[in-house]
């Protein structure tokens, strides 16, 4: 797939989600296999980017691959300056986020607050890709609720202002993550538009991956909970795409390697009082079993970076030896 003057090595593109997508989740996932992981989401308010949130956000040095930034907000002017202000940071691609259901973003009638008024989104699109000399990409539900699905107008308006690509997740706002995603709505945004659509929505295993794409005919799927805990994912998907077999499990060895290192890097971004802290929750992604709670458990009562990584040591170790 193609955006703006990038090519893609494949189909499979990580989610921004605000508390996960940093640069060591991105890094991770590219390493195996993800073709562009999408940043956390940037407000376009600028009285908020000199908190230590928003600088890690904005800092893409030791980036791997594509660089795209998402930034967020309802004001035309702000988000055509935030743009520029990324840009200028080293973004090669700014993403705009009209999908965001969180009330804290929806009351500022930003994220998918927006999708209730095609006027404001055509403004925003406008100012933003005449703001900045890299692809502008955009990302949407298919409407604010069941009732008003309008994902096909609001994509009709992105063509026409120049966006380069859409990413859709298969839900409205209304729905938030309940329930199952459903794919009609980006199948029709897909046969309405030429521009490249990516599939967004309950893509956690290779088999759903293949469905999306045959079902809906898009350019590209986009991972978001599905690579929690499971970078991998985007390896496992890729090889079952290329040769319609399941790839063998990770194995426990190699795990343990990816956890230590991913949360070495937590600690080296954040400091280890923050680090130890996004640690606890990568941690419990990457041991999401039933089984796994009491480890859970004890895990999030440390509060030292060895023990941390000394506990994690210990389990693998535990596990293989048992």
């Amino acid at each position: 797939m193609q955006i703006g003057p990038y090519r893609l090595k494949n189909q499979l593109i990580v989610a921004p989600m605000a508390g996960v997508t940093d640069q060591p989740f991105r890094n991770l996932c590219i390493r195996y296999g993800a073709a562009m992981a999408v940043s956390e989401m940037l407000s376009s308010n600028p009285d908020v980017w000199d908190t230590d949130k928003s600088r890690l956000r904005m800092t893409h040095a030791g980036e791997d691959g594509i660089r795209s930034v998402q930034i967020a907000g309802s004001d035309p002017e702000l988000m055509a300056n935030a743009a520029a202000v990324n840009v200028q940071q080293g973004a090669q691609i700014i993403d705009i986020n009209m999908g965001c259901p969180a009330k804290k973003v929806n009351k500022k009638l930003a994220g998918s607050a927006l999708l209730q008024d095609p006027q404001q989104v055509e403004a925003i699109l406008k100012a933003v890709v005449a703001a900045v000399d890299v692809p502008v990409t955009l990302k949407i539900r298919t409407g604010w609720a069941p009732e008003h699905r309008n994902g096909v107008h609001i994509a009709q308006i992105a063509e026409d202002c120049g966006i380069a690509a859409l990413a859709v997740h298969g839900r409205t706002r209304q729905c938030m993550y309940k329930g199952d995603a459903e794919y009609d709505t980006i199948k029709a945004i897909k046969k309405q538009i030429s521009i490249p659509v990516i599939a967004n929505g309950d893509i956690l295993t290779p088999e759903k991956a293949r469905f999306v794409l045959d079902y809906t005919g898009v350019d590209a799927l986009m991972i978001g909970r599905g690579a929690q805990g499971r970078p991998w994912i985007f390896r496992e998907i890729q090889h079952y795409l290329d040769t319609g077999k399941m790839l063998a499990p990770v194995e426990m060895d190699e795990k343990r390697q990816v956890m230590l290192e991913h949360l070495k890097k937590l600690y080296s971004l954040y400091g280890d009082y923050k680090g130890i802290r996004f640690a606890r929750k990568h941690v419990g992604w990457y041991l999401n079993q039933e089984s796994q709670r009491a480890v859970r458990a004890d895990f999030n009562r440390l509060v030292t970076v060895d023990e941390q990584c000394s506990m994690v040591e210990r389990y693998f170790d535990e596990f293989v030896a048992n």
